[in-house]
This record gives C-alpha cells, sequence and structure tokens, in this order.
C-alpha cells in the first residue's frame, strides 16, 4: 500500500509544481488575454484543492497501476497523457459550447498542456514507485 501512496505523492506533487509554474507565470497572459473576464480575483482553493487531490488518482488509476505489470514507461507515459487529453478537452470542449466567447486557441493550448503535464506526473509516479 505504501508503495500507492508514494506514487500518488510523486504525482500529486509533479502536477502541483509544474501547474503553479504553467498557470502562475507561463500562461498566465494567455488566460488573461483570453478569458480574463471571466477569472476571479483569486482562485477557489477549496475547488483548486479538490482537483489537485482527485487528478493523480485518477493519473494512478488510469495510467500507471495498468501498466506496472508491462515494465514499459512509453505506455504509463501514453497512458496518461491519453488520459489527460480526454480530461483537458471534456472540460475545454464545455466551456466552447457553453460559454461566449471561449476562445477556440486557448482551449488548444489547454489541452495540450493538460495531455503533457499528465504525461509528466504518471512517469514521476512510475518513477516513485519503482524506487521505493
Amino acid at each position: 500500500m505504501s508503495k500507492y501512496l508514494i506514487g500518488y505523492a510523486a504525482a500529486f506533487f509533479t502536477m502541483v509544481l509544474i501547474d503553479l509554474l504553467w498557470l502562475g507565470v507561463i500562461a498566465k497572459p494567455l488566460y488573461q488575454r483570453g478569458i480574463g473576464h471571466l477569472m476571479a480575483d483569486s482562485p477557489n482553493m477549496t475547488a483548486a484543492a479538490l482537483f489537485y487531490i482527485m487528478y493523480p488518482i485518477g493519473l494512478i488509476i488510469f495510467a500507471v497501476l495498468p501498466n506496472a505489470a508491462k515494465g514499459n514507461w512509453v505506455a504509463v507515459a501514453t497512458s496518461a497523457a491519453l488520459f489527460g487529453f480526454f480530461v483537458y478537452a471534456t472540460y475545454d470542449l464545455t466551456n466552447l459550447a457553453t460559454l461566449k466567447n471561449w476562445p477556440v486557441s486557448l482551449s488548444v493550448i489547454d489541452v495540450a498542456w493538460g495531455t503533457f503535464v499528465s504525461a509528466v506526473a504518471a512517469v514521476a509516479a512510475r518513477a516513485a514507485m519503482d524506487r521505493w
């Protein structure tokens, strides 16, 4: 059981750290230009915490564990990238379908980001699980 907690912790911290850099620094101007009129003055920390608690669980269940026996890092990264693609696409396509002036370009960037960060976090989880 501790092996799974270590994997979860690695995915959690990897995702939080990379996402903070992305959202807080790199992509912040993109989001402000694209959806600044929708953004709150400060994030809802409860909702953010729930996302960061839940999302790594999904990565472990749907990407890391099904590929653990294979010993194949590419399979872990691919499954996680697909998980991230579909989860982020669901969010962004729902926004495109329901919100006025939601930028298509932001959705494309966000889905690409979700695909990337999911793969990186899952590989970190797998590495941590293999190490301990």
